[in-house]
Parts: structure tokens; sequence; C-alpha cells
């Protein structure tokens, strides 16, 4: 039987699954493991983009303000 998700959930928990994958939230995956998420947790092409443009888009690690 299928649970239904709320709406966004299997991107959480793909952008949880990648930062696992790729070694922590600082480290940037590698296109590879964001396709792997995309089919591990059954996104769709727009689901998939906003995932990849969401790990483009973070501050590397010590570019913030001092």
């Amino acid at each position: 039987m299928s649970t239904i998700m709320p709406e966004g959930e299997l991107l959480r928990r793909a952008v949880k699954w990648i930062c696992e994958q790729s070694g922590g939230q600082d480290a940037t995956p590698s296109p590879r493991i964001i396709d792997e998420a995309a089919v591990r947790f059954n996104l769709g092409p727009l689901d998939q983009e906003a995932l990849a443009r969401f790990f483009r888009q973070r501050p590397a690690q010590g570019d913030g303000p001092a």
C-alpha cells in the first residue's frame, strides 16, 4: 500500500539523503548523486531541477559575512 506524502516531503528527504551521501552539509554533491536521489525518491523533472538548483545556490563554507 502506498502512503501519500505531503507536498515537498520527498524533496526534503532527497536533500537529507544527498547531504548524508556527500559527507555533510558543507560538501557539494556530484551531479551523479543528485540524479541517483531523483530516482531513489521518485522525483519528477521539476523537482530534480529544484534539487540541483538548491545545491548550486548554497553558499560555500566560509562565504558568509565575517
